[in-house]
């Protein structure tokens, strides 16, 4: 069977429509009958809701900057493992990253690692031939990332597209124009605080895919764009090493309050051998009395702060659990929910789970995304002091 190719769909800025176009493309080539898997850059939950619902599988993050080369290594093996192509949606600018120079776990920094080639979704939006020199500038800011070819999207119309596409032929032409995506208000997604509202909660989600995918049918050359892919520099030989489980048995937390889990986190755990239960805290259910481990994901605890208040029986199952020595991991939302209280937007104090000493408020929002490097100032579950993460 051929290798399967890969290629990353990147931007020159957020907000580009990289993730409704990925979601259109998706679905279309899966309805082509194209065996297709998706991934992220990054470490994003609610982009990748959206590439799951457009093919019915998981779609994996890749996550530069977090993880270990040979877990993303592994990763990659497994995304090409029985696919024809694997598209990747990039995360922020194409460059956008962190460290010193910036650059750190961007999407830039996966496609030298993987050698994907870049196809850039570009907002052609009141701009005509300077389009051109955007492009050209990306194509030759890094050699060792190629530009393949540009989608235009929210192009105005015929004309409009006529311009970009001269501009490119002429100024850029070693950058294939693959098609221009039309302006249309009511080709949007909503978003919240941390991006998109996810899949599972816009109720609409599963039209928009369809008119995505309708449309990149009709505005993109796909055969072209396929053309564009090549393989990893994987390989696909490597093995996932999986992180080592919580517990045998972990009760994890899933509903509307608790839905930011990596799949393949997941996966790893069941794979060595772990029991995944899941529970609903927002429908007053506890953790499973025989785990001996707990997992709270991130989520939006914010939105439901009152009724987690008033979910007893999960806060009393917190409680009982921390107090048989039960690991209890929790990340984001989920760690805002093991302290004393949560205040939401509006200012309202609402008390949590009360087994680690602090407090988290969104009255007064001061900090923005992004990567963290931390150090250990004691010697704790986490390890010795001076270790950093």
């Amino acid at each position: 069977m051929r290798a399967a190719r890969g290629l990353i769909l990147a931007a020159p800025a957020s907000r580009s429509g990289k993730t409704l176009i990925a979601a259109g493309l998706l679905r279309h080539l899966r309805q082509r009958g194209t065996r297709v898997a998706a991934a992220k850059a990054g470490p994003d939950y609610i982009d990748p809701s959206f590439h799951a619902a457009a093919i019915g599988r998981p779609c994996i993050n890749l996550d530069v900057w977090g993880m270990r080369p040979a877990t993303l290594a592994g990763l990659v093996a497994e995304l090409e493992n029985g696919v024809e192509l694997v598209l990747c949606e990039g995360v922020m600018g194409l460059f956008d990253g962190t460290g010193p120079d910036g650059e750190a776990g961007s999407t830039a920094a996966l496609a030298r690692l993987t050698g994907w080639p870049v196809v850039l979704i570009v907002d052609a939006r009141g701009q005509g031939a300077s389009v051109a020199a955007l492009i050209g500038g990306f194509a030759r800011h890094d050699p060792h990332v190629l530009i393949a070819g540009a989608i235009f999207n929210r192009v105005a119309g015929a004309r409009h597209r006529e311009l970009l596409q001269a501009a490119l032929s002429r100024h850029v032409p070693d950058v294939s124009c693959l098609g221009a995506m039309p302006q249309n208000p009511a080709f949007s997604l909503p978003e919240r605080h941390l991006g998109l509202v996810p899949a599972a909660e816009h109720r609409g989600s599963e039209a928009i895919i369809q008119r995505a995918a309708s449309i990149v049918s009709e505005a993109v050359d796909v055969d072209a764009l396929l053309a564009l892919a090549c393989p990893s520099r994987f390989g696909g030989a490597a093995q996932t090493t999986p992180l080592p489980p919580l517990g045998q048995r972990i009760a994890v937390a899933r509903d509307d309050a608790f839905v930011f889990t990596y799949p393949a986190a997941l996966e790893g755990w069941h794979r060595s051998g772990a029991e995944l239960s899941f529970f609903s805290p927002l429908s007053g259910k506890a953790p499973d009395h025989d785990a001996d481990a707990i997992y709270l994901p991130g989520g939006y605890p914010e939105l439901h702060a009152a009724k987690l208040a008033n979910a007893e029986r999960f806060l009393g199952g917190l409680r009982r659990a921390a107090n048989d020595g039960i690991a209890i991991y929790g990340e984001c939302g989920g760690y805002m929910v093991l302290g004393e209280a949560l205040t939401d937007a509006e200012g309202h104090v609402h008390r949590m789970a009360g087994l680690l000493p602090l407090a988290t408020s969104f009255a007064e929002r001061r900090l923005h995304l992004g990567y963290r490097t931390i150090t250990l100032l004691h010697d704790g579950p986490l390890g010795r002091v001076g270790r950093r993460f």
